[in-house]
């Protein structure tokens, strides 16, 4: 059974830093890409970071230069620490694995930027 526990989310003023962390379990981790999306309040989920199986990464173009991916496949945990936060960075955080589409959701993680 796929388990997705995400953490690390809170409340950062504007120009902050904050590390999430993803802890997976119910897969094989270490042959899957694993991603980060957010959804803010009245808009759709967006694809924040994606992370291969052999370390590469992508980013929105909104968190480029800002936000940074990481994996530990032994610890079956992905990491997103975010830098110079922005208010419009404001959303509930998730991981996932694999392509999607995705048929399992955690409960995320609330990020609160505040101006």
């Amino acid at each position: 059974q796929v388990r997705l526990v995400e953490s690390g989310g809170g409340l950062v003023q504007a120009g902050g830093s904050l590390r999430l962390s993803c802890a997976a379990s119910g897969i094989i981790f270490a042959v899957k890409p694993m991603v980060w999306y957010r959804q803010a309040p009245g808009k759709q989920r967006e694809l924040v970071a994606r992370i291969s199986v052999g370390g590469s990464t992508n980013y929105a173009d909104s968190v480029k230069g800002r936000f940074t991916i990481s994996r530990v496949n032994t610890e079956k945990t992905v990491y997103l620490q975010m830098s110079s936060l922005k208010p419009e960075d404001s959303a509930v955080y998730y991981c996932n694995h694999g392509n999607g589409p995705y048929a399992y959701w955690g409960q995320g993680t609330q990020v609160t930027v505040s101006s």
